[in-house]
C-alpha cells in the first residue's frame, strides 16, 4: 500500500507543473550534484562494505562520471528544452511546425547493485532534466548503498516527486503493478523479460540495459603485452561484476600460453602478488553470486587465479585456459573475475563462433590490421546494431 502511495504522491507532484519549471530542474540537479561531494564519505563507506570498492573506485567509476552528467545537463538544458523547427511539406505548407519536448510523467528507475550509484543516477538525471518525477528503486542486493540512498536523496531533491522506494523482489512486483509512463532498468535479461511483460499491460515504453557475454578478439599480430594490460583492466575491475566486461577471449592456440602469461603479469602489477591483500580489488556481492560464479569453472581447466573464500566473497583474478563451447562458463554471463579463453583457428572460426551467440553489449578487438577491423564490424550479425569497439 505504501509504495501505492509513494507512486501516486509522485504522480500529485508531477501534476502541480513545478517541475516543468526550467530553474527548477537546474536547482534539483546542482542539489544532486551537492550529495556527491557533502556525503562523499558515507557513500564511499557504504560501498566498501557492500563490493569492497576503495574510495577512489568510488569516485571514478561512480560519483564523478554523475557529477559531468549533471554540469552537461545544466549547460545544455535551455537548448535541449527549447522548440526545434521542422521542414514543412505539402500538408503542413500553411502551418508554424515545430517540435515541443514535453516530459512524459512518472518514470520509474530500478537501480543495479554493481555500479549501484552511477546506473540508478544516470537515468534519474535524465529525468529530472527532462522535467519528469521519477520514483527511485536501488538494488537491495546493496544493502547498505540502498540505505544511504533513501536516507540522503529525500534531503538532497524533492521528495515528493522524486521518493526513494527500497526493498526486495515483492516491492519490486508491486511497483511494476503501477502504472507509470516510463521504466528504466539496468540489469540482466531474465528480469528484463519480467519487468518488459509488466510494462506492456500499461503500454509503458521501457529502456533497459541487460548486458551479455562480450567477446575479445586478439590478433596475433597485434601488440599483446599492450592488449592484455587493458583486457585485464576492463575484466577485473570491480571484480569482474561490469556490464561491458570482456567476458571471454578468442585467440589462435599459438599466442594462448603468451595472453595467460601477460594476464599474469598485468594482474600483479594491478592488484600485487596477493589480490586478496590490495584494496584495489573488489569482491564478489554476496555469497548466492560467489557459488554461482565458482560452479561455472568445475568443468574448466585454470591456468591463472582460482584461490577462493567463501567467507570474504573472494574470489582470486582467474584465467582459464582451453576451455570448451559447452562448458558452463561458457553458457551465462559471468558477471565476475573469471576469464575464459577459447582457442580458434583464425578470425573467420571467431567470427562465426560470435555469430552463434546472444546480443552483448560490447565487442572488443585488438589488431593492427584494418582488414580485420572491417571484417569484424561488418561480418559479425550480433554487432550490427550494438557495438563498442576497442582498436589497437
Amino acid at each position: 500500500m505504501e509504495l501505492y502511495h509513494s507512486v501516486a504522491r509522485a504522480r500529485k507532484a508531477f501534476e502541480t507543473g513545478r517541475s516543468k519549471c526550467l530553474d527548477y530542474r537546474i536547482m534539483q540537479l546542482e542539489s544532486l550534484k551537492r550529495l556527491f561531494t557533502e556525503r562523499q564519505k558515507e557513500i564511499a563507506d557504504a560501498l566498501k562494505k557492500d563490493l569492497n570498492k576503495s574510495e577512489v573506485a568510488s569516485q571514478l567509476y561512480e560519483t564523478m562520471g554523475l557529477e559531468g552528467e549533471i554540469n552537461l545537463a545544466v549547460k545544455n538544458l535551455k537548448s535541449w528544452a527549447a522548440p526545434r523547427p521542422v521542414e514543412k511539406n505539402l500538408l503542413t505548407l500553411m502551418d508554424t511546425v515545430y517540435i515541443r519536448p514535453e516530459p512524459v510523467g512518472v518514470v520509474l528507475v530500478i537501480g543495479a547493485w554493481n555500479y549501484p550509484w552511477a546506473v540508478t543516477i544516470q537515468p534519474l538525471i535524465g529525468a529530472i532534466a527532462a522535467g519528469n518525477a521519477a520514483v527511485i528503486k536501488p538494488s537491495e542486493v546493496c544493502v547498505h548503498t540502498a540505505k544511504v540512498m533513501e536516507e540522503f536523496l529525500p534531503a538532497y531533491i524533492d521528495k515528493e516527486l522524486y521518493p526513494v522506494v527500497t526493498g526486495g523482489v515483492t516491492e519490486t512486483q508491486e511497483l511494476l503493478r503501477q502504472r507509470f509512463d516510463h521504466i528504466f532498468y539496468t540489469g540482466n535479461s531474465m528480469v528484463g523479460k519480467i519487468i518488459m511483460e509488466a510494462a506492456a499491460k500499461h503500454l509503458t515504453p521501457v529502456t533497459l540495459e541487460l548486458g551479455g557475454k562480450s567477446p575479445c578478439y586478439i590478433d596475433k599480430n597485434c601488440d599483446i603485452t599492450i592488449a592484455c594490460r587493458r583486457v585485464a583492466w576492463g575484466k577485473y575491475t570491480n571484480c569482474g561484476q561490469t556490464c561491458i566486461a570482456p567476458d571471454y577471449i578468442l585467440c589462435e592456440s599459438s599466442i594462448q600460453d603468451r595472453v595467460i602469461a601477460e594476464i599474469k603479469k598485468a594482474v600483479k602489477e594491478f592488484y600485487t602478488e596477493n589480490p586478496q591483500t590490495c584494496t584495489d580489488y573488489g569482491r564478489v556481492i554476496n555469497q548466492r553470486h560467489f557459488k554461482r560464479i565458482m560452479a561455472l569453472i568445475d568443468d574448466s581447466t585454470v591456468a591463472v587465479g582460482g584461490q577462493n573464500e567463501e567467507a570474504n566473497c573472494y574470489i582470486a583474478p582467474t584465467v582459464l585456459r582451453d576451455v570448451k563451447p559447452d562448458a558452463k562458463v561458457m553458457q551465462e554471463e559471468i558477471f565476475g573475475p573469471v576469464l575464459p579463453i577459447i582457442t580458434v583457428s583464425g578470425l573467420n572460426e571467431a567470427i562465426k563462433f560470435i555469430n552463434k551467440g546472444e546480443k552483448p553489449l560490447a565487442l572488443y578487438v585488438f589488431t593492427s590490421d584494418d582488414k580485420v577491423r572491417w571484417r569484424l564490424l561488418t561480418e559479425n550479425l550480433t554487432f550490427q546494431l550494438s557495438i563498442q569497439t576497442n582498436f589497437y
